[in-house]
């Protein structure tokens, strides 16, 4: 099975990333977990994406605040898929880190999910690796009906206690 490499700008973002940590755990999906910068440290940043693939990496997380370039300078250097994280932060509550992300060049694309959505970027990593694999594909299939059975479990409590 390919691994997932999340990558944060900074290691104060961790705590922000521990959801998409957490999804490729309970999806037994193997990860590795780098903090490299966009801005101050360019050159590893392209050194690990443009071996990634090389390396057994099937899709790259790539976290960031702020100015938020880490997903595309990742992107521009490889051909495997990059969703990016915006993490929340001071200025704008993450707008920022977003628009830094969605609006990529033609050319080098970045998935996005929501500000601080890491565990929607873990489970899009998932399903872009399902793609190849059955195992994880029925692995997917079963979280999705849990939590449709728990939305229906809670209708169920509702309408006992809505009209009772």
């Amino acid at each position: 099975m390919k691994k997932v490499a999340v990558i944060m700008g900074s290691d104060s973002d961790l705590p922000s990333v521990k959801g998409a940590i957490s999804r490729l755990i309970k999806f037994g999906v193997p990860y590795e977990v780098h903090v490299f910068s966009a801005h101050r440290t360019p050159a590893a940043a392209e050194k690990f994406a443009s071996s990634a693939a090389d390396n057994g990496f099937g899709v790259i997380i790539a976290a960031a605040g702020k100015a938020a370039h880490l997903a595309g300078v990742l992107a521009a250097y490889t051909v495997l898929p990059v969703i990016g994280l915006p993490i929340k932060s001071s200025f704008m509550d993450g707008l920022d880190s977003l628009l830094s992300m969605v609006q990529m060049p033609t050319g080098i694309p970045v998935a996005t999910v929501g500000v601080g959505a890491a565990d929607n970027a873990g489970i899009l990593a998932v399903q872009l690796l399902a793609l190849e694999d059955d195992g994880l594909r029925e692995k997917l299939y079963a979280f999705k009906r849990q939590m449709a059975d728990e939305v229906l479990e809670k209708d169920r409590k509702m309408q006992l206690e809505v009209f009772e």
